[in-house]
Parts: structure tokens; C-alpha cells; sequence
């Protein structure tokens, strides 16, 4: 059983610059903002990165409940090793772009194709990036 607990939404910084359009139908269909034993929701991860709680996954539900007038929802801490860095590059983009909260993906609801360009391709080119400049710092630490 997973450890979960209660979180104000709004209290939790999105690490995530869009919504697909086709991901937000599809949780829609299945939400039920009167399920209380998490089946149609389940529980979304968390990191606390740099000193603040950020969003690992669940961008998508989060919105939705969000969108239904949910003021908290029940959440997780992320206990697998992912890669943190990337993570803060993303929450630095969201920044940049002002979304601060998951209020603020509302208005960056865009068709999937689109997404997996703006989103997908973006974070691919990064984390290609990324692993390019980690060989450099390697080399030069040899």
C-alpha cells in the first residue's frame, strides 16, 4: 500500500510547460471527483527539489482536479532515482514560461501532436544535451 497523503494543489510546482488535449479527454472520461478509494485517480508523485515540492508525474490528473474544484489531492513522495537535474532544468522552464502552479497549465492545453514537438522533442533534445555535457565533465575529470 502506498503512503500517501493530502496536498493543496496549488502548493505543488508543475515541472511540466503543456497539457495534451487528447491525455486531458482520456483522464476526463474516467474521473470521478467523488471517489474516494483513488480508483479513478490514484495518487501522484512528489519531490521536494531544491526546497520546494514539484510534480515527478501526474501533470494531467492534476488539472483535472484542479478543473472540478479540487483544493487538495492525495500525493506521494517519489522514491525512485530519476533524473534530478533534468527535473530542475524543466521546473526552470516552467518558471521562465510562469507557471507556477497547476492553475496556470489551464491555458497551455494544446492538440497531442503538437505536444509531443513542444514538450517531448524539447525535453528529448535536453536530456540529449545534458548527456553530452556529463561525457565532457567525465573526460575531464579522467
Amino acid at each position: 500500500m502506498l503512503d500517501y497523503f493530502t496536498l493543496e494543489i496549488d502548493k505543488i510546482q508543475p515541472s511540466q510547460l503543456y497539457i495534451s488535449k487528447r491525455k486531458l479527454k482520456a483522464v476526463q472520461k474516467v474521473f470521478d471527483p467523488l471517489d474516494t478509494d483513488l480508483g479513478s485517480f490514484g495518487v501522484i508523485p512528489i519531490k521536494e527539489l531544491n526546497g520546494e515540492i514539484i510534480f515527478v508525474d501526474g501533470h494531467t490528473r492534476a488539472l483535472v482536479a484542479y478543473l472540478t474544484g479540487m483544493e487538495t489531492i492525495n500525493v506521494v513522495w517519489e522514491t525512485d532515482e530519476l533524473d534530478w537535474e533534468m527535473y530542475e532544468i524543466c521546473v526552470q522552464w516552467c518558471k521562465e514560461a510562469g507557471i507556477l502552479s497547476i492553475a496556470d497549465l489551464e491555458s497551455r492545453i494544446i492538440p497531442h501532436d503538437d505536444y509531443e514537438i513542444l514538450w517531448y522533442k524539447r525535453c528529448k533534445d535536453a536530456q540529449q544535451k545534458l548527456a553530452e555535457e556529463r561525457k565532457k565533465q567525465d573526460k575531464i575529470k579522467e
